[in-house]
Formats: C-alpha cells, structure tokens, sequence
C-alpha cells in the first residue's frame, strides 16, 4: 500500500484481519486503529507501526490512509461512517465487511466518486481459515483491487464477483455457515445422547468428527460426494442414516429453504 491502513473497528473480525495483516507484513506503512473498546485492542497495544485512537476526531490531520477498512457492525455505521467522509478520495478504498450495507449506501455516505469494496467474510478468519467474497464499484482501480484482495487473503481464501446481487447468497452460505456448522455439531451430540451416550462423550465425538471431516475435506482433492460414498459402505450403518437424512423431505431440503430463508433476509437489509 501507498499509505498507511486505517480499521475502523477492531472487534473479533476486524482484529483477526489485522492479526493477520501484520503476520503477513501488509500493513508496512502503519495501521491507525479506531476502537473505543480498550479490551478489544488491548492485544495490538504494544505491536510497532499501530496507533489506536478511541474516536475518529482523534485522527491527526495529517493521516492520509491508502485504505479504509470499516468493520463497524452494520447497525452502528451510520453513526459511524460521518467521522470518516474526510478521507473520502480517489487515491483512498474503503473496504467494508459490515453485512447489508450496500455499495450505493456507501456511495450515498461518502460521495459518488469514492472507491468502495463490499466484502462478506466469515468467522473462520479468527483462525486464519475463513472465505470472503468481495464485489467492487467502478472507481476502483486494478491497484487497489489488488490491495483488496491482499488484505482479505490473509485471514483466508478469496473471490471476486462482479454483480453485488450475489454478496446477499453468499451471506446466506459462507457469511452464516458457520453457525450452521455449529448447529450441526449440537445436533449430532444430542442424538448421540439420547442413542445412550454420556453427553460429554457425544459432544466430544460430535466435535473431533465435524472439524476432522471439515480438514479432510480441505486436503483432499476429491469431492464432498465422493468423500461421502468412500464412508459409505453398503448395507451398513452410514447408510441407513443416509437414507434418512438424504430423503425428499432430508438435510437438502431444509438447506435449500434456509440458504432462500437468509438470501430474502440479506436483501430486505440492503433495503
């Protein structure tokens, strides 16, 4: 980057992404940090090249940042955003992960001319293992597009879209999947419960097979199916589970009404 980077917001996502920009040595011109909360950057308090300020009016004048990252949650940005019009210019991004905030908001906010990204991440990033999606605006140069996809690569795997209709199914897949995950977890424990296992035993079980499964799946190269039928065997016990939850009225049906549910919910946000 030209200048150095400004986070605005430095909660759990935004203080996994800047975790990572400094492993990664993004950051080589500083970051400022906007954070009211002493707890939340009380881990970068010490780290060489960050200043943390607990209000934006505390930013000196001088700072002219390459790109602002706003990572406020959507229900505090417009009381947010009016602290950082000043920034608004073509040489500065601003890249937000605030989930329902459109890039016509933004431009509303920050003027016509501003170079906008959108991006959903996901929690995983915590642990360097999420997946973004972004989608630019047309004053967005190849340059920062590049600094935008450095910057979201570190804390994970990266794409691109061209039509900002499609960050509202993303939301609904990889931005709230990990909830599903989660959910997945609780439910296969308390099925081993009540098949007569000690509940700490089936948490355990249900815990090490989901993220065990999950690594295997980012290692192999086969596909999910195919991992799936290599478990498989016939006429045993992994299938007659399968057959329950593979039905009509199974697991892909309440997918596809859940992933619609979240996509129409995205979209009456960006409303």
């Amino acid at each position: 980057m030209r200048g150095p980077l400004l986070l605005v917001g430095c909660g759990k996502m935004g203080g996994a992404m800047l975790e990572g920009w400094l492993e990664r040595g993004i950051v080589d011109h500083g970051a400022v940090v906007v954070e009211p909360n002493r707890n939340a950057v009380e881990p970068f308090a010490l780290r060489s090249g960050i200043t943390i300020h607990a209000r934006a009016q505390d930013i000196e004048a001088r700072i002219k940042p390459a790109v602002v990252v706003l990572a406020v949650k959507p229900q505090m940005m417009d009381e947010a955003i009016a602290g950082y019009r000043r920034f608004a210019a073509p040489e500065t991004l601003f890249l937000s992960i605030a989930a329902g905030k459109t890039i016509a908001y933004f431009e509303r906010q920050l003027g016509a001319g501003a170079a906008i990204v959108r991006a959903m991440p996901n929690t995983p990033a915590a642990v360097g293992r999420g997946i973004t999606v972004w989608v630019a605006n047309a004053h967005v140069t190849n340059e920062q597009r590049q600094t935008a996809d450095a910057l979201l690569a570190a804390v994970g795997e990266v794409a691109a879209v061209d039509d900002e209709a499609l960050i509202d199914p993303v939301t609904a897949v990889s931005g709230g999947g990990p909830a599903y995950v989660f959910l997945l977890i609780e439910c296969l424990a308390e099925a081993g419960t009540r098949a007569g296992l000690p509940a700490d035993l089936a948490m355990r079980l249900a815990r090490a097979t989901v993220a065990g499964a999950g690594e295997l799946a980012w290692l192999s190269p086969e596909s999910a199916a195919q991992l799936r039928q290599n478990v498989t065997s016939p006429k045993g016990t992994t299938l007659e589970a399968l057959n329950i939850l593979m039905a009509a009225d199974g697991m892909q049906q309440m997918f596809t009404r859940a992933i619609a549910a979240a996509t129409r919910r995205s979209r009456e946000l960006a409303d």
